[in-house]
């Protein structure tokens, strides 16, 4: 595929326009996606994406990804979804507040020097005629999503920002955020050519993992389990011996270590809190100089009671079955 370079570009080697998505099919857009690393996997390639792991994002790059969850961009209930339908009011109301005009690029952008093909991105809006900022990244976040925001532009969305800035050769960028629907943050990001380097270097590094095909270690995220299991589906009955790997072997020993103290622990946790509840009683608070506590009945529901439905109508299972794929156990021995 061939990519030419960006009109009205300010900077001496901006970047290359990859190709046009003004009506790519969403499909074709992640597939042009896997080419490379792009703006938001910036925090997952470098292991500082609070959502996904370096693991995750190599199942992505490498096409293993065909049995991990995908979001629905239909979904109304997901914060895909409302972030991109808010995305042109986020952006109009920048444009309201501050007086600066913005347009959207309708491209996938590609980092200019050819050793660094891999680097791309895609822009929200490109600011126009202003000197002293070329990129809006427009942001939502929800109630849950606004606490990453409390102490300004969460590290991931800076690295984010940095990488379009790295692609572009743009000097700032504007990052508005709308935050619970009703609260709207500008926070500028300026360009660190020390801070591009550095993401450059561990960017690089997990484009290596994608180019030799080797998985990046797993980091203990949630994210990282989902990718084992979708990675190592099945086993094969066979036995491995690690007795003569110092590294796994403490790797083991560890870990049984670990399980133990979290098991002493979840006891003490258990004896304390009894300890209170038989305190407290009928109570339904108990208050302390430093906090409370609160032992409260929830409100009753009604629910199906699926053994005594098929005890009594034992053809509806025959009718209606459900198939749950079994999953790999991990147990220590």
């Amino acid at each position: 595929m061939k990519a030419t370079p960006l009109s009205r570009a300010s900077k001496p080697r901006p970047a290359l326009r990859l190709i046009s998505t003004k009506e790519l099919p969403r499909e074709d857009w992640l597939m042009v996606r896997k080419q490379g690393i792009g703006s938001s996997d910036a925090g997952a390639a470098v292991g500082l994406n609070p959502y996904k792991s370096q693991l995750e994002l190599w199942l992505e790059k490498t096409g293993r990804d065909t049995t991990l969850p995908k979001a629905d961009p239909h979904d109304e209930e997901s914060p895909m979804y409302w972030g991109n339908v808010l995305e042109p009011i986020v952006a109009w109301h920048y444009s309201k507040r501050t007086s600066k005009r913005v347009r959207r690029i309708n491209a996938v952008l590609q980092h200019p020097n050819p050793e660094l093909s891999w680097m791309l991105a895609n822009i929200d809006r490109e600011v126009i005629g202003a000197d002293d900022v070329q990129i809006l990244e427009c942001k939502t976040a929800g109630i849950n999503g606004a606490r990453l925001w409390k102490e300004g532009v969460p590290e991931y969305v800076q690295l984010q920002v940095m990488h379009q800035l790295a692609v572009t050769g743009k000097q700032a960028a504007d990052v508005a955020v709308l935050l619970g629907g009703q609260t709207l943050e500008i926070h500028r990001i300026e360009r660190d050519e020390q801070m591009i380097a550095r993401l450059i270097e561990l960017e690089r590094k997990f484009w290596h993992y994608v180019e030799t095909d080797t998985p990046p270690p797993a980091d203990g995220s949630a994210s990282a389990e989902t990718a084992l299991r979708a990675l190592y589906p099945e086993d094969n009955g066979q036995t491995v011996d690690f007795s003569g790997r110092a590294g796994l072997a403490a790797a083991y020993l560890e870990l049984k270590a670990v399980r133990q103290y979290i098991s002493e622990k979840e006891t003490r946790e258990a004896q304390l809190k009894q300890l209170l509840q038989q305190a407290m009683g009928e109570a339904t608070r108990a208050e302390f100089s430093n906090g409370f506590i609160s032992w409260r009945k929830a409100k009753n529901s009604i629910g199906l009671d699926v053994p005594q439905l098929l005890k009594e109508k034992p053809h509806l299972q025959a009718k209606y079955p459900l198939l749950k794929t079994g999953a790999r156990r991990f147990l220590v021995g």
